[in-house]
């Protein structure tokens, strides 16, 4: 008796006659715990897309990115990620305390390759491994409930540019974000950064904003 399949899941393996190959699927790929070669890809990953549920019961997704190894590997059923200065909303670390239910996706575009991840996750701000990670607000710590393999087929193949000048590193300063230099948004920044637009090559209209964004110089 499946675990992982609902009705509808049914309903549908059914029509298309692939229930076997489902079955077979959920006996061979899917797995509680990484083993050697998942965690040499997770944490070789510099990005992966995030998966919450919200306050009114929506999925949503947002991506996460940072240097390869900004997701450590706690131990074969936990990993850990930071929570970066982002736009203030604390969305997705937010519904991850409403609701600690976690959906992961990482891709590795170039392989190509894909993993799955399942888990349940816990949002600590004084955790010990926050040290480990520059201008982090906070760590988060999924315990796998379930992680499988994807066929890589229908990913297309992309190669990096260049890594992103905002993640933090040790050896050098954080540029300043283009979209706090916003009218408006501009009074209503984190203490810290207070003042900083004027200084960091003053305020933008949202137009001018979205002209950077478009022409990829935000």
């Amino acid at each position: 008796m499946s675990t992982f399949y609902g009705e509808h899941n049914r309903a549908l393996q059914d029509k298309f006659e692939t229930r076997k190959m489902a079955d077979l699927m959920e006996q061979a790929i899917f797995k509680t715990a990484l083993d050697e070669m998942d965690k040499q890809f997770v944490a070789s990953r510099d990005m992966f897309f995030l998966s919450t549920i919200d306050n009114q019961g929506r999925p949503t997704v947002s991506y996460k990115g940072g240097d390869p190894g900004f997701v450590k590997i706690v131990d074969d059923q936990t990993i850990a990620f930071p929570s970066y200065d982002g736009n203030g909303m604390y969305y997705s670390m937010g519904n991850l305390v409403g609701n600690p239910e976690v959906g992961i996706l990482f891709i590795d575009f170039e392989t190509p390759n894909r993993m799955r991840l399942q888990g349940r996750a816990s949002v600590m701000p004084n955790d010990p491994l926050l040290a480990e990670y520059k201008e982090a607000d906070l760590v988060v710590r999924v315990a796998i409930t379930q992680t499988w393999v994807n066929c890589p087929r229908y990913i297309h193949r992309y190669q990096k540019l260049n890594q992103s000048r905002y993640v933090p590193r040790a050896d050098t300063d954080t540029p300043f974000c283009v979209w706090k230099r916003i009218e408006g948004f501009h009074e209503v920044l984190r203490p810290e950064d207070l003042g900083r637009p004027a200084t960091e090559g003053g305020l933008l209209s949202i137009e001018q904003y979205m002209e950077k964004v478009a022409k990829g110089e935000a």
